[in-house]
């Protein structure tokens, strides 16, 4: 049985939960590398990942480099004497920091690679219509989400199902899997698999321009779109009503399918509910958010918002 001394990578909360697991199953971690605190709000108060907190709260190692090819940070990092680094939704590796472990770095991604390569695997599976997803571990080489997976396991999408739901699911489904992978470098009982070079599904960043809501695409898509992207980072279209235009977040929305005459992106609203005209039916919103204003239901938003007979989004 190898004596494992682990360096844990990563940010975000999705990664708090792998850690987490690590540290309450006894696995000795004598470093965790994560992003620097960043200014934020109006005050611009230094703001500490996730990571950073909980690392924090369990008084583990904790670094912060900038760069991660500079050379203090590299001899601080070889000082720690790892022998194992893993990797969750963190940025990419140079080789001299990957290659540095003896058992190697292996990463967590949230898809069933090849599949979904990139920076928001769970958005665009769920974007895309997919009925399957899982997460995946392998073994960084030097091209992103590229190297030989170790082990997969596959979930379910639901028809309902939005992006903060299947991130949850996916977190905890991520924190197993690490698990047995660790377990596996520590027996010595790894066999990895190369991953296959065929025409894939790329997760390609999210920006404002590829949230926008296209009204003429087609139902399903748009469906698909507002709960890939619920609750973040949330797609967005823009309102016009009495002779304005605001821009508004749609978070939560359902699919009336059935044959109507009005144009695409006009509103049609009674005393609680809010329609958009798309293709084949209408897409009904339940949860909007307008630009200066919190979330709220739509029945909240109808008790304050007058609309004219020509309100559309667009």
């Amino acid at each position: 049985m190898r004596d494992l001394r682990i360096v844990f990578m990563g940010t975000p909360d999705f990664a708090v939960t792998i850690l987490k697991h690590l540290v309450e199953n006894d696995y000795s971690v004598v470093g965790v590398i994560t992003a620097p605190d960043k200014p934020a709000g109006r005050g611009r108060k230094l703001n500490e990942s996730a990571v950073k907190k909980y690392a924090v709260s369990q008084d583990l190692n904790i670094l912060q480099p900038t760069n991660l090819k500079n050379q203090s940070f590299v001899d601080e990092l070889s000082s720690l004497k790892a022998n194992l680094q893993i990797v969750v939704a963190f940025r990419m590796l140079p080789k001299v920091v990957w290659n540095m472990p003896e058992y190697g770095t292996f990463n967590l991604h949230a898809s069933l690679l090849p599949e979904y390569r990139g920076a928001a695997p769970i958005h665009w599976a769920i974007i895309n219509g997919e009925q399957k997803t899982g997460v995946t571990t392998f073994f960084i080489d030097d091209k992103i989400d590229t190297g030989e997976i170790i082990l997969q396991k596959e979930c379910t999408i639901k028809d309902d199902e939005t992006v903060g739901d299947l991130h949850d699911t996916l977190m905890l489904l991520g924190a197993d899997l690490v698990l047995k992978t660790v377990k596996q470098v520590q027996e010595d009982t790894i066999t990895t698999t190369k991953q296959p070079e065929l025409e894939k599904k790329t997760a390609y960043k999210l920006f404002p321009e590829n949230c926008n809501i296209d009204w003429s695409d087609n139902i399903d898509n748009i469906y698909n779109k507002v709960r890939g992207l619920n609750p973040f980072p949330t797609a967005w279209t823009t309102l016009h009503n009495n002779g304005t235009e605001t821009n508004a977040k749609i978070y939560r929305v359902s699919k009336e399918i059935s044959t109507h005459s009005n144009p695409i992106g006009n509103l049609v609203i009674d005393k609680k509910t809010i329609k958009v005209a798309v293709n084949k039916g209408y897409l009904i919103i339940h949860e909007i958010k307008l630009s200066g204003k919190k979330k709220m239901d739509t029945q909240s938003l109808l008790n304050g918002l007058h609309f004219s007979s020509d309100a559309k989004m667009a």
